[in-house]
């Protein structure tokens, strides 16, 4: 059998006019030279030029949502870091704002958190308001190139203008390094049950727990995963956060951590750990050997979750750096490289193999919605807009492939779906364009399926380089980039199974 192809007095009035006619024309000169540029994502943070890597101090604060991040301002490679910062009031559309913190004589400004200090533990509020407190990485060049084991520590700096000016701490730094080469990437949290601050850092292969009083003095309480998950150097960009079990009224913790080299298709990947934190010691009950991964394509690392989001909200929300340190500072674009993932609400839900971390598209995407089609099997190829949002539920599947193809009028293609006799997801850009600038790139990826069942939910994001997809509502993800020379234009579905609903959605650009 061959399978179906589916595929605002006068003056003042004037004044405002011509302002707001500089804005539209601003924005305006921006999206065209935006849509023109290769591969530049249309609704994925990204600078507007020069070199970024993971996100940092992601904070809530007073209506915005802060997104700082590494940023080399004289380079589309790594180099000196900085910390690169925007703001977004619906975590769809983005401001950017000039850099938070520059390189000092203590080092570059690596990896790190923010919080907001409400309880003014650090004394460094005035007149009765938080501040906004950044703890970071310290990386001195000079000692990582002397040899030394002691090059990284960890400062803070703190703001009290909602993040727009920072002074660093004059007795920074606040956790000095004992001699372990790999020591960065702090992110604090409050602990309300004990009353203080937990950092958790990563230093080399392990998670070390430090408390503090006043963000200045930190004590350490104990360290975890020697042995566990995912082995591969170094450990980075750790978090911690409590999750209620959906539906159960039991909470548990999650542990973040992400790997420079060894994830699940090769290179940097995220995995996470689910257990039990008593305000010293993180434990869980998965087996030592076991690696349950945040997403399982090439491209989502470095994740980390949104600080002081409001109890009313109460979602977790994360967001990754999308790519990869295999190939990240070579992929064909010219004037910026790299760009975030879209956020997203993370889920703790209890299956039939234990408890697992899902992922969902923050609904405030929706908004970029514009016009909807209603998506139906067939021979005939279906019109693809280069932003693109589909959901597709799919019955009678478990035993049949289902199959994805995005192709374009110069031949390229990227192959997508379910594979039904190994039971995973999986993602092949062997074909889609670009693929010859770094090794390790092309490939065919998997993403092994979780929940085993007749009903096969898809939810996937298309930009112009990348795709997100949330399978069986989330309990598996992928993320992967693709560079093809003209953007994908139509798909096709091959497959057996019952198309029970379908929708596509044309997206439009955040930049408008």
């Amino acid at each position: 059998m061959r399978p179906i192809i589916y595929c605002l007095p006068l003056l003042f009035y004037l004044l405002a006019c011509a302002s707001d006619t500089t804005t539209e024309m601003r924005k305006e000169s921006k999206r065209g030279s935006y849509e023109t540029e290769a591969h530049r994502p249309l609704f994925h943070f990204s600078p507007d030029s020069m070199w970024m890597n993971d996100p940092n101090g992601m904070v809530y604060c007073e209506g915005e949502y802060h997104l700082f991040y590494q940023y080399h301002p004289d380079s589309t490679v790594w180099g000196p870091m900085h910390w690169g910062h925007a703001v977004s009031e619906d975590l769809v559309h983005w401001e950017r704002l000039p850099i938070a913190l520059y390189p000092d004589s203590l080092g570059y400004i690596f990896s790190g958190s923010a919080i907001i200090d409400h309880r003014n533990t650090s004394g460094f509020g005035e007149n009765d308001q938080a501040p906004m407190i950044a703890i970071f990485t310290h990386h001195s060049a000079e000692g990582e190139k002397a040899g030394t084991n002691d090059f990284q520590s960890q400062s803070i700096a703190y703001s009290n203008d909602k993040g727009r000016t920072w002074t660093k701490y004059e007795g920074n730094p606040v956790l000095e390094n004992q001699g372990i080469r790999d020591f960065r990437d702090p992110k604090v949290i409050w602990h309300e049950a004990s009353k203080k601050w937990i950092m958790v850092l990563a230093a080399f292969d392990r998670i070390k727990i430090y408390s503090s009083a006043d963000l200045k003095a930190w004590k350490l309480e104990s360290d975890f995963g020697e042995g566990y998950g995912a082995q591969g150097r170094p450990w980075e960009c750790p978090d911690l956060f409590p999750l209620e079990v959906a539906g159960s009224g039991v909470e548990k913790w999650v542990m973040i951590v992400s790997i420079g080299r060894g994830a699940s298709n090769g290179g940097s990947g995220t995995q996470y750990f689910i257990g039990d934190f008593d305000g010293t010691t993180f434990t869980t009950n998965d087996p030592v050997e076991k690696t349950l991964w945040v997403d399982w394509g090439k491209d989502n690392y470095a994740g980390v979750t949104w600080s002081d989001i409001p109890a009313a909200d109460s979602r977790r929300i994360f967001m990754a750096w999308m790519s990869n340190w295999q190939y990240a500072q070579n992929v064909p674009t010219k004037k910026w490289r790299s760009a975030m993932t879209i956020p997203r609400s993370l889920e703790l839900r209890s299956t039939e193999n234990g408890m697992r971390l899902f992922s969902k598209p923050v609904q405030e995407l929706e908004q970029l919605r514009k016009e909807s089609t209603n998506i139906e099997l067939s021979e005939k190829p279906i019109a693809l807009p280069a932003l693109a949002e589909i959901q597709l539920v799919f019955d009678n599947a478990v035993q049949e492939d289902i199959l994805f193809r995005l192709s374009n009028d110069v031949g390229e293609s990227l192959i997508f779906g379910y594979d039904a006799r190994v039971e995973s997801f999986f993602v092949n850009r062997n074909y889609a364009g670009k693929t010859d600038f770094a090794e390790g790139f092309s490939g065919k990826h998997y993403a092994e399926r979780t929940i085993i069942k007749d009903e096969v939910s898809l939810h996937f994001f298309i930009d112009r380089s990348s795709i997100e997809i949330f399978a069986d509502e989330g309990a598996t993800c992928m993320t992967e980039l693709f560079f093809p020379n003209e953007d994908f234009s139509q798909m096709e579905i091959a497959t057996y199974a019952d198309l029970k609903e379908g929708v596509l959605y044309e997206l439009s650009s955040i930049w408008e």
